[in-house]
């Protein structure tokens, strides 16, 4: 490092980075020049020195190539991601340098999502790609940290849900005929819209009572596309005896790769043309307009709970990635089994009092086991500055 007088009155400061090229400033004082070089000093001792040409690119030419990269994800979050990119994070951030972004000016864009209008949902998922895109810069070694990171954001509420009863659940499959067995299927199995679509002959186990999830549909700009369900986990799920008959007749004389549930004319079941065609329209029949299929998911959640399901089982049915998530869920759907269990600790200990002062013999050994004698309360006077406190 080094510092040197340009005939110019200028001061150049100069360094050569970890792989030997050289970097250099000029500056209108000396004094800033030092102040500079010990800057870039300390950030190589600490490992955080960041080459300035690599941060020089924009956040356009960051999110194309990041993008790109992205190979892992299902086709319909690339297209959500993709969508998030061109109409919330590019308008704004498109030409500006990565070393430009600061944690204000993220804040502020923010701001202004919520401001215009958008959902909190739609802001946080906004935040979210645009934080993942900056991730992968710091990962890159162009920025030293993710400025995204610690930005206030709105708060969503949760939705209220909607679970139906076993009755409700059979109006609306009378309802919705011929494709009542849909419903049916949707409300005690748990099955995603996806899965439901993707399901195959083959995956369909009559005598063990179970349905394999291994694919899943998403509909990506107006395609139907097959992929692994979202867990990217198969999972087994079981299904009630009374579906058995009308599972049969479904999928008599199709082969093993057809699918079981089809359009009317052949095809994929695509959701928005089900909910036209008979869901929308059942639903309002009995009492339950705005109910989507996908609600009927919590009522598969719901009742398996009513029957004694403990979390775990219904993660496992539902196919989601932890019991965490079942909690966090359907956390209400749950609360009941803390009263059972007070209730079966009084049980509990009512039987063993009872049963002790039934068969146990009078004298020292029943003196034993018997409560000891409440201790009569006494006053406690005052002590010092401190406060009269009676029954402590």
């Amino acid at each position: 490092m080094s510092i040197a007088k340009r005939p110019n009155g200028k001061y150049r400061a100069r360094y050569r980075d970890i792989s030997g090229h050289e970097h250099s400033r000029h500056f209108d004082r000396k004094a800033d020049a030092e102040r500079w070089l010990a800057a870039v000093k300390t950030s190589i001792a600490r490992g955080e020195w960041i080459d300035p040409a690599l941060a020089k690119v924009t956040v356009g030419d960051w999110a194309a190539r990041w993008i790109a990269n992205q190979v892992q994800l299902k086709p319909s979050t690339r297209f959500r991601y993709e969508a998030v990119l061109r109409n919330q994070v590019l308008p704004v951030w498109e030409r500006v340098a990565l070393s430009a972004v600061a944690h204000t000016d993220v804040g502020e864009w923010v701001r202004r999502l919520s401001d215009a209008g958008l959902a909190a949902s739609s802001v946080r998922q906004a935040h979210r790609v645009f934080s993942l895109l900056l991730a992968e810069a710091v990962r890159d070694g162009r920025l030293p940290r993710n400025v995204a990171v610690g930005v206030r954001l709105p708060r969503v509420g949760k939705a209220e849900k909607t679970f139906l009863t076993h009755a409700q659940v059979a109006d609306l499959a009378d309802a919705a005929e011929p494709h009542g067995l849909i419903v049916r299927v949707l409300a005690y199995t748990g099955l995603r819209w996806g899965e439901l679509a993707a399901l195959k002959t083959k995956r369909v186990d009559l005598t063990r009572r179970r349905l394999l999830v291994a694919e899943s549909m998403t509909e990506v700009n107006g395609k139907a596309v097959f992929g692994t369900p979202k867990t990217h986990q198969r999972r087994s799920v079981p299904f009630p005896r009374f579906l058995v008959d009308p599972l049969t007749d479904q999928i008599t004389g199709r082969v093993r790769d057809d699918l079981v549930f089809t359009a009317p004319e052949g095809g994929v079941l695509r959701n928005n043309n089900f909910r036209r065609r008979a869901f929308d329209r059942a639903a309002e029949a009995v009492g339950l307009k705005g109910l989507t299929p996908h609600e009927l998911r919590h009522t598969a959640a719901s009742l398996a709970v009513a029957e004694g399901a403990n979390v775990k089982a219904v993660q496992r049915m539902l196919g989601h990635a932890s019991a965490a998530m079942t909690l966090d869920v359907y956390a209400d759907l749950f609360e009941d089994d803390l009263d059972q269990v007070a209730d079966r600790l009084d049980q509990a200990v009512t039987a063993r009092s009872a049963d002790c002062l039934r068969t146990a013999p009078a004298g020292p050994a029943f003196d034993a086991v018997r409560p000891p004698a409440k201790k009569q309360a006494r006053r406690v006077g005052r002590a010092g500055l401190e406060p009269a406190t009676e029954g402590l």
